[in-house]
C-alpha cells in the first residue's frame, strides 16, 4: 500500500487510487453523527445553490451546512454535531454543504477510484476498511481550512490514519489540549466564537463509532455517502 499525504481542494483533485477526504473541524464529524442519528443518507454537495434546488424538488429531505462556519440561511442545521446529535434523523436524506469537506469530496470522486471520508471520530474504522481492501494506492487529504490555507486538526488525523495503515503506535492523549489552542479552534471559544463550544469535544471524541463512510455514485451520477461497518474478523486496526 503506498500512501499519498495530500491538503486542501489542489490535493483532491490529485487523488487517486482509493481517496479518504479529512476534515476534522466539521463537516465530517457531522457525517458521523449524522449516520448514528438515524440519517438514511447523506447527499454532499458542491454548492449552496445544488442544495437548495434539491431541498425544492424534495420538501422533505434536510439541509446542513455552513459558509464561512455559519449557517446558511434556509437550512436547518449548520454545519454542527451537537445540532445534528439532538436532530430527529430516523430515515430521514440529509443535503450537506460545506467550505472544505463536502467539496474535497466532490473533487476526489472525480480523480480517485474510491472515496471515504475520516475525521477522528471514525478513524480506526476507516484504517480497518482501508486495510481489509487492501488498495495499491491510498490518497490521504487534509482538507483545511475552507480547502484553501492548512488546519493541523485535519493534518493530525491524517497523520494517525496513515499511522495505523502503517502499524505505526499513535498518541491521541496530547491533540486535544494542543489544538484547543490552534488558530482553527478560535471559532469554538471566548469572544471568537461563532459556533457552539460544544462541537469541539464531539469532534475530537476518538473512535465514537464503528463504521466507515463511503461515496458512490447515484443512478443520476449525484454522490451519496453510505455507512459500512466491517465484521470484527474481517480486519485488524492497525497493519
Amino acid at each position: 500500500m503506498r500512501i499519498k499525504m495530500l491538503e486542501l481542494l489542489s490535493g483532491a483533485e490529485q487523488a487517486s487510487g482509493t481517496a479518504v477526504v479529512i476534515d476534522v473541524f466539521r463537516a465530517c464529524s457531522v457525517a458521523c453523527y449524522a449516520f448514528a442519528g438515524g440519517a438514511a443518507r447523506i447527499l454532499p454537495v458542491d454548492t449552496v445553490e445544488e442544495a437548495h434546488a434539491l431541498k425544492a424538488a424534495h420538501p422533505d429531505w434536510l439541509l446542513a451546512g455552513e459558509r464561512h462556519c455559519l449557517k446558511l440561511p434556509g437550512f436547518d442545521f449548520g454545519n454542527s454535531p451537537s445540532e445534528i446529535q439532538a436532530a430527529d434523523l430516523a430515515g430521514k436524506t440529509l443535503v450537506h454543504a460545506t467550505s472544505a469537506g463536502t467539496r474535497g469530496l466532490y473533487a476526489a470522486m472525480a480523480s480517485a477510484e474510491r472515496v471515504l471520508t475520516c475525521a477522528f471520530t471514525n478513524v480506526t474504522a476507516t484504517a480497518r476498511a482501508l486495510l481489509a481492501a487492501d488498495p495499491e494506492t491510498v490518497s490521504i487529504v487534509a482538507m483545511g481550512k475552507a480547502g484553501v490555507s492548512h488546519a493541523p486538526e485535519d493534518k493530525l488525523c491524517a497523520m494517525y490514519l496513515a499511522n495505523l495503515l502503517q502499524g505505526v503506535p499513535n498518541a491521541f492523549e496530547a491533540i486535544p489540549n494542543f489544538l484547543r489552542k490552534a488558530p482553527t479552534a478560535a471559532i469554538f471559544f471566548g469572544e471568537t466564537a461563532i459556533v457552539p463550544e460544544e462541537d469541539f469535544d464531539l469532534c475530537l471524541n476518538l473512535d465514537a463509532f464503528d463504521f466507515y463512510l463511503e461515496a458512490e455514485r447515484l443512478p443520476d451520477g449525484r454522490p451519496a455517502l453510505a455507512r459500512k461497518t466491517l465484521p470484527p474478523d474481517a480486519a485488524p486496526a492497525t497493519a
